[in-house]
């Protein structure tokens, strides 16, 4: 592992557009044709871009790397920001609901970042953790297709729940873009 003074050399798989994280053509973010009609297909897609992005920054790397802290001291890390969005995920899930908060996801406060060890169980765990939370929040929200409505015993409107999730999202991609970088020197959009 580098030391603060022994930064890895910067570098990119984009051929094309040498400061991107991939070429264009190859980007599963490009999409042909015109984009999604209205507002509930924007944001949807909006959102499963950044989840998208999330992945790449994640792809290629072992569970020391995925699990390596940023700068003391943080205890971020790309896996930790994995569990934590599973944590937020659930969390947004239950907003949407009148029933009874779900538990945490990994319990205690601060226990999607404490919890991001350096081992493959833990990392396969995460991604799997990932993906059943994204889905069962898209299929709590897909129940409530007016963007205007009030859902959860808050009356949180779906619009700024979905635009929230945007956000989240889209902030912690700029943390993965540092921390890719600090890991492997890996650098792009």
């Amino acid at each position: 592992m580098p030391t603060m003074t022994e930064q890895p050399a910067r570098w990119t798989q984009a051929h094309v557009y040498p400061d991107m994280w991939t070429d264009p053509d190859r980007d599963p973010r490009n999409r042909e044709g015109p984009g999604p009609g209205g507002e509930s297909a924007t944001l949807r897609e909006f959102l499963a871009d950044y989840r998208t992005t999330l992945r790449m920054k994640c792809e290629g790397l072992e569970a020391e790397q995925l699990a390596r802290r940023s700068v003391p001291p943080s205890t971020m890390s790309l896996l930790g920001l994995v569990r934590h969005l599973a944590e937020v995920e659930r969390d947004w899930r239950n907003w949407v609901t009148d029933d009874d908060p779900l538990p945490r996801v990994y319990g205690k406060k601060d226990g999607d970042f404490d919890g991001a060890v350096p081992e493959q169980a833990v990392a396969d765990a995460a991604f799997t953790d990932l993906e059943r939370e994204q889905a069962a929040t898209d299929a709590a929200l897909a129940g409530h297709p007016d963007l205007g409505a009030r859902v959860g015993r808050d009356g949180i409107v779906v619009r700024e729940l979905m635009v929230h999730r945007i956000e989240e999202y889209a902030r912690h991609c700029g943390h993965a873009d540092l921390l890719r970088e600090r890991v492997d020197g890996r650098v792009g959009q």
